[in-house]
């Protein structure tokens, strides 16, 4: 019967030579730190990767990175890769050049986003190969690109970030020059294993720009912000937000006989002196642990929350008014002369429905606020972001009206409650919408479409209902589609095919019980 075996061939694969692979490495030896380059690239996962970078030398900054950013339940909550977020923030500064040193399919991706995004100005590379890599010769190569761009004329600080390769294996960005011809250099490692989300590396960048700043306010005197200072007491703002925003809060505070300064992350080298000379603090988004570490560095004080609707802006007036000693009849005119008007824009653009809501910006919480203070039943919310003790007043106000929070929300967080409260709309990150749409449920992804508008004070009392009472209105034809593409596109029909596809239940059922038979050794070994 052997010799009736033949082997059928469709083409000439099996003639291929084969590479054969070094011997293994006896298990006995001395163990030795994993080299970077091809041998520990961006496929060899978090665990390997964070332990390469503590044998290299990381092992302080990411302790620091633990500390301010915690991880858990989930240690990776959906967000973008989290050099998306310090790259933003450089690009968006006048006379500030930017440097990456990473994989090359990582600076592709970053800088695409980047441009994608309204980045005007070009991403500096600093490619490198395993030699260059193991031998330090990377370190070199940053070196002299940050020596050739540092013109005195064009920058004011040059931004030099690690990825995860670099990061892994050690390169010393500390070893930089601090400044080069007067211009500032600040390294930064922004590694997708030590920092979870996008938003928390725009922290990374702001802390370690307004430590550079504080050296240099206590070496001496700094220049003066081209704005010139103002006359009156100022309040810094923590936080990108809304372009409006800013001026509105400013407004806010004109009868408090305040100002509002800079909003940190700024836009150039010169605000972060202005955003250090302010007495008070205002953590509007409250996950900026290395900004805020700096700030109270620098003796300053630290007001939570936002002048987000008619309770929120309330308690925010009185906490600002109460940081700068104002009086407090002067603090009840702030607010009777913007309080009325709140509520009044809400009154006029009611809300009503139920709704899901989560995102990976850390104003979750702000926009659940103005959602519920319009009328919306909002029983869950996910960021993507950390429980600080900053969000302690907003966690404290959506909780007294039965709302579940959820920090470091994973997709499946997300996804799971929208599933069983089967909202009236859904807001949330792309997938979540996706899913939403899947099932006929109304979604608008948050950073586009709600993020994107005033939030705070009177412009914001009335900014979400027009977008999010027209998608509820959809439902609809949300219904209309699911049940003309029933059945389209779904499990083993997704994709196009000319003919049905070669289902194989009995492979799935058979792979099936290979899964379950791991999952119950891990357990039983556990128990041991």
């Amino acid at each position: 019967m052997a010799d009736d075996f033949r082997e059928v061939r469709y083409d000439d694969t099996a003639d291929a030579p084969v590479i054969r692979g070094e011997a293994n490495v006896d298990a006995s030896a001395p163990a030795t730190a994993p080299l970077g380059g091809d041998g520990m690239g961006c496929h060899a996962g978090a665990d390997e990767m964070e332990k390469a970078a503590r044998m290299a030398g990381k092992s302080e900054i990411l302790d620091q990175y633990a500390k301010d950013y915690p991880q858990g339940p989930h240690d990776k909550p959906q967000s973008m890769c989290p050099a998306f977020g310090s790259l933003r923030v450089g690009l968006r500064m006048r006379r500030t050049a930017t440097v990456l040193s990473g994989s090359a399919c990582c600076v592709y991706g970053l800088t695409f986003v980047s441009h994608f995004y309204g980045a005007r100005r070009s991403v500096g590379y600093v490619p490198f190969n395993s030699e260059t890599l193991v031998t330090g010769k990377l370190f070199e190569d940053i070196r002299e690109a940050v020596h050739d761009m540092a013109d005195p004329a064009r920058y004011d600080a040059i931004v030099v970030t690690n990825l995860c390769v670099p990061t892994a294996s050690g390169v010393p960005l500390r070893l930089l020059p601090n400044e080069i011809n007067g211009v500032r250099i600040v390294g930064i490692d922004v590694p997708g294993f030590g920092i979870p989300t996008h938003a928390e590396a725009k922290d990374v960048l702001a802390g370690a720009m307004l430590n550079y700043a504080r050296r240099e306010v206590e070496a001496g005197p700094v220049q003066a912000p081209v704005s010139g200072k103002s006359d009156r007491p100022t309040v810094t703002l923590l936080g990108e937000m809304f372009p409006a925003d800013p001026l509105g809060i400013g407004g806010m505070l004109a009868p408090l006989g305040l100002a509002a300064g800079p909003v940190v992350p700024c836009r150039e080298w010169r605000e972060l002196y202005s955003a250090l000379d302010s007495q008070v603090v205002a953590a509007i988004h409250p996950f900026y642990t290395a900004a805020i570490r700096e700030f109270e560095a620098a003796g300053r004080t630290i007001v939570g929350s936002a002048p987000v609707g008619h309770d929120g802006t309330a308690d925010w007036l009185a906490a600002i008014g109460a940081a700068y000693g104002v009086a407090p009849d002067k603090i009840a005119s702030a607010q009777n002369a913007f309080l009325p008007a709140i509520k009044a824009g809400l009154a006029a653009n009611p809300i009503k429905g139920t709704i899901t809501l989560s995102g990976y910006e850390g104003s979750e919480l702000l926009v659940a606020r103005l959602l519920i203070e319009s009328g919306a039943d909002v029983p869950y919310v996910g960021s993507a972001c950390p429980k600080t003790k900053w969000s302690a007043p907003d966690i404290a106000w959506l909780e007294a009206r039965g709302v579940k929070i959820k920090f470091r929300a994973s997709l499946e967080d997300d996804c799971a409650a929208m599933e069983a409260i089967k909202p009236d709309l859904a807001i949330g990150t792309t997938p979540v919408v996706q899913k939403g749409k899947e099932l006929g449920i109304p979604s608008l992804y948050f950073t586009n479409l709600i993020s994107a508008r005033p939030l705070m004070g009177p412009a914001g009392a009335g900014s979400l209902g027009q977008v999010v009472n027209a998608a509820m209105a959809n439902k609809g034809r949300m219904d209309h589609m699911r049940e003309f593409f029933e059945g389209v596109g779904e499990g083993d029909t997704a994709g196009i095919w000319e003919g049905a596809p070669n289902l194989r239940p009995d492979f799935r059922a058979a792979h099936q019980k290979k899964l379950d038979k791991a999952a119950r050794a891990a357990k039983a070994e556990e128990m041991i």
